[in-house]
This record gives structure tokens, C-alpha cells and sequence, in this order.
């Protein structure tokens, strides 16, 4: 009886945990800072456009030849899933931290590499300086992006970022490895349904 008793409360526990009741519980507070850039279809994306939605953010650059293509391959991974339980308002935004290199037709470029479900929910983006995207990777996102001086590489963080409706950073998850994708969808799902 008390190994019955046991499981029930565990199975419980998990079941609060799936985020079957709703209201997202933040782990973070990080307001992102007004931005207007321009994404792989040349169109120009703002904090203002994405007011409403909520958005998982990342940091990647077209010619890294290290964790970028494993993060862009996750979060395609992660799309899919969000596709199969027919969750739809959503976007998926990525900086770009080698901006004079990645134009939109690199970008646009770079996507094709990857077998993205619903290429329509992602922006990628570019079109400041470097020294612009590093300030606001910190400030917004707490998170480094810095020139390798000894290479064409940039040092940046491999973390994933769940922004809320209203523009603040609610939520981070490792991007490159040991990815949590159930738990970033059902994250995604509840913040979606609490702001409704």
C-alpha cells in the first residue's frame, strides 16, 4: 500500500511538472532591449513585432564550425515536436554574432542546411556591428559574444532563451548538448496558454 501510495504522489509530481495546470513559473527576469534588425528575407523584425508572440532566442554565425550546427539541428529538432502537437505561436529568433559577414542572403543560405518544419517561424538576423550584438547579447541575454583574435571564429554562449509575450527573458536551457526539448516545448506551450 505505501508503494502504491509512493507512485501515485510521484506520478502527481510529474504531472504538476508537465505543465498541465498552466502558469509558467519564470526562472529569469532579463527585459530584452529594444532592437530593429533585419532578417534572412532582408525584411526588418523589431521588439515591437514580437510583442504577443513568445520566442526562443539563440546566438549562432554562418561560418562556425562548432557548436552552431548542432544548436541549429536541436532547435530544428524542437520545432518539430512543437509542429506535432500542433503549437503555433511561436517564433524562432537567431543573432547572428559574425553580422559582417552574415547578410540575409548568407543566412537565408545557411537555414537551407537544415530540415526546418516551418521555415516561416524563424527569423534570422543581422544588419549592426559586432560590437552592437555583443552589447546586447549581455544586456538583454546575459550571455558573451567575443572575436576570437586568433581565428575567423566567435566565442558566444550555447544557450537557448524562452522570451515571454512581453519581451522578457523568462528561461534558459543548454542548447548544444544535453538539450531538454520536451521540457522547452511544454515550456513554450504553457507560457503560450497562460497569456491567453
Amino acid at each position: 500500500m505505501k508503494k502504491l501510495l509512493f507512485i501515485i504522489s510521484i506520478s502527481l509530481l510529474v504531472l504538476a511538472g508537465c505543465g498541465s495546470s498552466g502558469n509558467f513559473e519564470a526562472q529569469t527576469n532579463w527585459e530584452v532591449e529594444d532592437f530593429s534588425y533585419v532578417n534572412q528575407h532582408n525584411e526588418k523584425v523589431s521588439l515591437d513585432d514580437m510583442k504577443g508572440t513568445v520566442w526562443l532566442a539563440t546566438f549562432v554565425f554562418t561560418n562556425c564550425t562548432t557548436v552552431c550546427p548542432p544548436m541549429t539541428f536541436n532547435m530544428s529538432d524542437i520545432q518539430k515536436m512543437l509542429v506535432e502537437k500542433g503549437i503555433e505561436d511561436y517564433k524562432i529568433v537567431a543573432f547572428s554574432v559574425d553580422p559582417e559577414v552574415d547578410t540575409p542572403e548568407k543566412l537565408q543560405e545557411y537555414l537551407g542546411n537544415y530540415d526546418v518544419a516551418d521555415e516561416s517561424k524563424w527569423e534570422l538576423l543581422t544588419g549592426y556591428n559586432q560590437a552592437d550584438i555583443a552589447g546586447f547579447a549581455a544586456d538583454s541575454f546575459k550571455t558573451l559574444v567575443k572575436d576570437d583574435p586568433n581565428s575567423d571564429q566567435v566565442i558566444h554562449g550555447t544557450s537557448f532563451y524562452l522570451v515571454d509575450q512581453n519581451g522578457v527573458v523568462v528561461k534558459n536551457y543548454s542548447g548544444s548538448q544535453d538539450v531538454p526539448k520536451e521540457e522547452i516545448v511544454i515550456d513554450v506551450e504553457t507560457l503560450i496558454k497562460d497569456g491567453k
